[in-house]
């Protein structure tokens, strides 16, 4: 059985994701399909895109409902992130797009600054926020990198927040399911303990 299951929704960057997960010694599998998601010992839920797009693909492949009730470690990549929390102002037509609601939160629009340009796009440094296996071996103020335009905001569930015209959450948890804004696949070093350190969680 491959380590990882990598749910197919239509995201961009996937080889990327593969091959760092190759380089760890894990086997990965991208599919859609419930039963060997719900088999799975562990999942990714990436995400490159619009919310409102991911969020229509989950519930045409019947895993939007699935999704919450795993009970095996979970990690969202950038959009899969903000897709565990509960609507995203990423939607159409000035409505918010409904998420996952494992958090009972909103992801927001980055403010348009003329100092912080949107996207969030390049290398920003980490502020750990709470102890987390997810982040052994990586410190306070390690850098990772990012792409996006919409965020999550600081709460009981981040593990790590990162500073770009104010805080938001680089990295959240609730419960088995954990979440990244930035990309580990991405990140050198540091992304690739990240990682890691997501396939021995138990």
């Amino acid at each position: 059985m491959s380590e990882v299951a990598i749910i197919d929704n239509g995201g961009a960057n996937i080889a990327s994701l593969r091959y760092a997960l190759e380089r760890l010694g894990a086997g990965s599998l991208l599919t859609a399909d419930p039963a060997k998601l719900l088999a799975a010992p562990r999942v990714i839920l990436p995400g490159v895109g619009a919310a409102a797009d991911a969020m229509s693909r989950l519930h045409a492949l019947d895993l939007a409902e699935l999704i919450p009730e795993l009970t095996q470690p979970v990690l969202g990549i950038c959009l899969g992130m903000q897709l565990l929390f509960a609507r995203s102002e990423e939607g159409e037509d000035g409505v918010d797009t409904e998420c996952l609601g494992l958090v009972a939160e909103r992801v927001a629009r980055f403010p348009p600054r003329a100092e912080f340009p949107v996207p969030h796009m390049g290398w920003n440094q980490l502020r750990i926020t709470a102890a987390t296996p997810l982040f052994t071996g990586v410190n306070d103020g390690d850098y990772v990198y990012f792409v996006h335009s919409y965020c999550a905001p600081v709460g009981p569930w981040t593990l790590a927040a990162t500073d770009y015209g104010g805080e938001f959450s680089a990295a959240a948890r609730q419960g088995n399911f954990y979440g990244v804004q930035f990309h580990p696949e991405r990140s050198a070093a540091v992304g690739a303990r990240v990682l890691a350190n997501f396939l021995e969680l138990g």
